[in-house]
């Protein structure tokens, strides 16, 4: 059976590089990549979380997921812009349309990456770092953002491969360059290890990728199980898995919140903060093409106490209205009264939107909100997040969240899939 030949495409700090293109378009002469900045909450209010950064800003030691207050007491003349999810859509969009020309089977990972199946090409292509070049500069020239790309003959090393060194980088990670290329590395730096399994793997003397393929499997298993398995596989650059040819960004959950800057203490305000976060999320949802099982709300009190409470859909949905009235009901149940600084509300157990269905005793009007989202999308995406309000929100004190990406996205992350 012939090699597989996988391509990794992954836009550099896709979010930070995404909002700065959007700037230098509309007249902005600051490009955000060339100076500390991040993306993430309110400038005016100083609220929320690190959701990506600039090269310049890392030197700083400010880090993905922080609070925003918290790296600018590392900066204190960080730029923070908000993020603007329509944009990255449309950015990411026009990415996988280059990308469409070079290879009928892609596999789109997340918002910011895909996988390209090249096997069996060698007829079209016979300089596959060539080409990966040519597809490097294209994006370069023609969407303004760099990207690196990772090759090799399977998921897991194309993966490694394309985080090797950045920016705007191509490499190789074939078996016969593991050793050299990627056991010096980290063992954080595997894919599927995170914090808490570094730190185990760190009492067991193991600190490099290397040291964990070297490891004996039997006892990596009893301590971590299956995980401890799949992890050892990876540091062995085993994997099998197909780039399947999907048209929706497959994650299993996502998620929006927003820290507000003054307490809310009635219901109605607290209705009104999560049907502009549920706005936001059901056209995310939407967008990637998904449904959800499975609703969450979640609030934070004035006195940083926290609580949660979740329910599961009997049916897939990716209704705004559906997933706010759902939210309005997990948060009279569970709210104790306290003044509120915080609320959450995030999707998760999704399916594709091909196939669903609705229940027989559900809403009859299911047809007509599916196609009020659909055209409130539509207007949102071509002339701005901002541009339809729902009437709830006129002088109500509350700027609707719309477009904003969540703090809650996660890619699967339970196999490279």
């Amino acid at each position: 059976m012939k090699n597989k030949l996988i391509f990794h495409v992954d836009a550099n700090s896709a979010y930070l590089s995404w909002s700065a293109v959007d700037r230098l378009q509309h007249g902005e002469n600051l490009d955000l990549r060339e100076v500390p900045s991040v993306v993430g909450g309110d400038e005016k209010s100083r609220h929320g979380i690190v959701l990506a950064k600039s090269i310049p800003a890392k030197k700083y030691g400010i880090k993905t997921g922080e609070p925003l207050l918290t790296a600018r007491r590392k900066c204190p003349g960080i730029i923070s812009v908000p993020p603007k999810y329509e944009l990255y859509i449309k950015c990411s969009n026009a990415m996988l349309k280059i990308l469409n020309q070079y290879s009928p089977i892609i596999q789109r990972f997340s918002v910011d990456e895909c996988f390209m199946d090249m096997t069996d090409m060698d007829n079209l292509y016979d300089d596959f770092s060539g080409l990966a070049n040519e597809i490097r500069e294209r994006i370069k020239n023609e969407l303004g953002f760099t990207v690196n790309i990772g090759i090799s003959n399977n998921k897991l090393l194309a993966k490694v491969a394309s985080d090797l060194r950045k920016p705007d980088m191509v490499h190789t990670l074939f078996p016969n360059e593991i050793k050299e290329k990627m056991w010096p590395l980290s063992v954080e730096d595997l894919f599927m290890v995170g914090r808490a399994t570094t730190e185990k793997l760190y009492k067991l003397n193991i600190h490099t990728i290397g040291e964990l393929a070297n490891h004996d499997r039997e006892m990596l298993e009893s301590l971590l199980k299956s995980h401890g398995r799949l992890i050892w596989n990876y540091a062995n650059g085993i994997e099998e898995s197909e780039v399947r040819k999907s048209n929706f960004i497959n994650m299993k959950g996502m998620g929006n919140s927003t820290t507000i800057s003054f307490d809310v203490e009635n219901r109605t305000t607290a209705h009104m903060v999560l049907l502009s976060l549920c706005e936001s999320l059901g056209m995310r949802l939407r967008n990637s093409e998904n449904c959800c099982r499975l609703v969450a709300v979640s609030i934070r009190t004035n006195k940083l106490e926290t609580y949660s409470r979740q329910r599961k859909i009997d049916f897939p949905i990716d209704s705004t209205k559906y997933i706010a009235n759902i939210a309005y009901k997990l948060f009279d149940e569970v709210w104790r009264g306290e003044p509120i600084r915080h609320l959450g509300v995030s999707v998760s157990e999704l399916c594709s939107n091909e196939f669903s269905q609705v229940s027989m005793f559900d809403d009859r009007d299911i047809d007509k909100n599916k196609a009020i989202d659909t055209a409130i999308d539509k207007i949102r995406l071509k002339y701005g997040a901002n541009s339809i309000v729902k009437s709830i929100f006129l002088h109500s004190g509350i700027k609707p969240i719309n477009g904003g990406v969540g703090e809650g996205d996660y890619p699967v992350m339970t196999s490279i899939l």
